[in-house]
C-alpha cells in the first residue's frame, strides 16, 4: 500500500477525546487515495476545518505535526461518520471510472462468492447479468450499466454503501479500502 499524500478532515477535536484524560488536539481524517482512516495531530496553534484537505505526505507539512496512526472504527465520532458519507459520495462521483473498472474486472473470491455479490443490493442474478453484459462489451459508465442490466439497483449507491461499510464495520473482504 502506498502512503497517503493528502487527507480530508472528518472531525476536529481541539481538546482531544473527552474520556481519555489527556488534552491534545486530534483530527479524524480519511486518506484521499487509499481511503485509510487516520488520526492526525495538528501543529500548535492550528485550527482545522471539517472538510478541509491537508497535506500529510513526506517533508514539510504546514498544518499537521504528525500522524498518530490509523483511526479505529469504534472511535469515529457521529460527525466524522456523516462527513465520511459525504466524502465517499463526492469521491465516487468524481472518479467513476475507478468503480466502473471494478464492475468490468472483478472476479470470484472463492467458488461460492463473487466480489460483485458483496455490494449491498446485488445478488447472484445481478452478478450473472453484469458478467454476461461485460463479456459482450465493457461498461462505460454507471448510466450504461443501468441501461444494460435489468432491475439493477443504483450501482453508484451500492459502491458508496460498500465503502462506508468497509470503513465503519468489520468486513471479511475489503473491495475498496485497505
Amino acid at each position: 500500500m502506498e502512503r497517503e499524500e493528502y487527507a480530508t478532515i472528518l472531525e476536529y477535536l481541539p481538546n482531544g477525546y473527552p474520556l481519555e484524560g489527556k488534552i491534545m488536539p486530534i483530527a479524524q481524517a480519511v486518506g484521499k487515495e487509499n481511503l485509510v482512516l487516520l488520526e492526525l495531530v495538528p501543529r500548535r496553534g492550528m485550527t482545522l476545518e471539517i472538510g478541509e484537505e491537508v497535506y500529510i505526505g513526506e517533508g514539510k507539512r504546514d498544518k499537521i505535526y504528525y500522524i498518530l496512526g490509523r483511526l479505529h472504527k469504534e472511535k469515529l465520532t457521529e460527525t466524522a461518520k456523516e462527513q465520511l458519507e459525504e466524502f465517499v459520495a463526492k469521491m465516487v462521483k468524481e472518479k467513476p471510472e475507478k468503480f466502473i473498472e471494478f464492475f468490468n474486472k472483478s472476479g470470484a473470491i472463492n467458488k461460492r462468492i463473487h466480489q460483485i455479490e458483496l455490494l449491498p443490493g446485488l445478488g447472484k442474478k445481478h452478478m450473472q447479468e453484469i458478467i454476461k453484459q461485460r463479456e459482450e462489451k465493457e461498461f462505460e459508465s454507471f448510466e450504461d450499466m443501468k441501461k444494460r442490466v435489468q432491475n439493477l439497483p443504483d450501482p453508484e449507491k451500492a459502491v458508496e454503501k460498500r465503502i462506508i461499510k468497509e470503513l465503519t464495520e468489520f468486513e471479511r473482504y475489503n473491495l475498496f479500502t485497505s
